[in-house]
């Protein structure tokens, strides 16, 4: 077993993997890495499943110290990774001697990136994972839901892999203002004929008012016109509508049900986009139906899976 000491870490550097499933009747959310295609990626590089455990950090704040020769791979952000004095890009897995210092620091493109070990990084599994979960007090380290601390370790006992990058044309790019797409929901045609016109040609801002569980869009105020709604189960990426008319995107650590109308969801990969927006950017929402969302994302997969 190899070790990685914690030097310094931040509320946002968890541990976190595919998503604990099968618990929503229990009023348990999935948890799981907001940026799947980055943790995907990180853990491909070191020919780990993918949804193998891997640290999330969120803006930096991160640093760590190897207790024996280890090969990591990092994928997602530009956080300024180092090791000792040396900038470590990232897509592409990495070697760290025993000693030497793997420190990210602060964004230069992105918020989060994802730091993967041969094999993945041990964790207390809660319910099918190891997701940590704060809110509910599930997953990390101990199975308590804690973020990463100073001081604790990071375990893992997969064997070294060869040193690779992730092939430039199958890099993510984390663009400006992107547009994201969204599935339509049962509640869109209850919106005014204005609203509807604005949520897809207007730019939305993402508000300071975010966290794992949702993001806040700032934007033209949305109408619902509809009736009252009893409170049903929220899908990932749900685009719920509270009365203020302000969209709220809900994300993997949402409560399992809400009473409030959606717009719809946006895809998986949408998802991932949106994970990687600074608090302030600019985006846009384009109106998709469920078929070309799927087949969206399995031409995607089909590329490097």
């Amino acid at each position: 077993m190899k070790q990685l000491k914690i030097e310094a870490s931040m509320p946002l550097c968890q541990l976190q993997d595919a998503g604990r499933f099968g618990v929503r009747h229990l009023g348990v959310t999935q948890g799981g890495a907001l940026d799947w295609v980055a943790m995907h990626w990180a853990n491909w590089l070191l020919g780990n499943p993918l949804g193998a455990p891997v640290v999330e950090v969120a803006l930096g704040g991160f640093c760590v110290v190897a207790e024996q020769d280890c090969v990591l791979a990092l994928a997602g952000a530009d956080l300024d990774a180092r090791v000792d004095d040396q900038p470590v890009a990232p897509w592409r897995s990495f070697a760290l001697g025993k000693g030497q210092r793997l420190t990210l620091k602060q964004p230069k493109q992105g918020v989060r990136a994802y730091l993967a070990a041969p094999g993945g990084f041990l964790g207390e599994d809660v319910l099918g994972s190891c997701a940590t979960v704060v809110r509910e007090a599930l997953g990390g380290i101990n199975g308590q839901g804690a973020a990463l601390a100073t001081g604790q370790a990071l375990a893992f006992t997969g064997s070294d892999a060869t040193l690779r990058e992730v092939p430039q044309a199958l890099r993510p790019q984390y663009a400006e203002k992107p547009v994201l797409d969204l599935m339509m929901g049962a509640q869109i045609g209850d919106f005014s004929g204005t609203s509807l016109f604005e949520a897809f040609n207007r730019e939305w801002t993402l508000d300071s008012r975010a966290d794992r569980m949702g993001i806040r869009l700032l934007g033209p105020q949305l109408v619902y016109q509809g009736a009252p709604m009893i409170s049903e189960g929220i899908p990932l990426g749900a685009v719920q509508v509270p009365p203020d008319g302000q969209p709220i995107v809900l994300l993997n650590d949402r409560q399992t049900i809400g009473g409030y109308p959606r717009l719809g969801a946006l895809t998986p990969l949408a998802l991932a986009q949106l994970a990687q927006c600074m608090p302030g950017a600019v985006v846009r929402f384009r109106a998709v139906v469920q078929d070309e969302a799927w087949r969206e994302q399995q031409i995607y997969l089909g590329r490097w899976l």
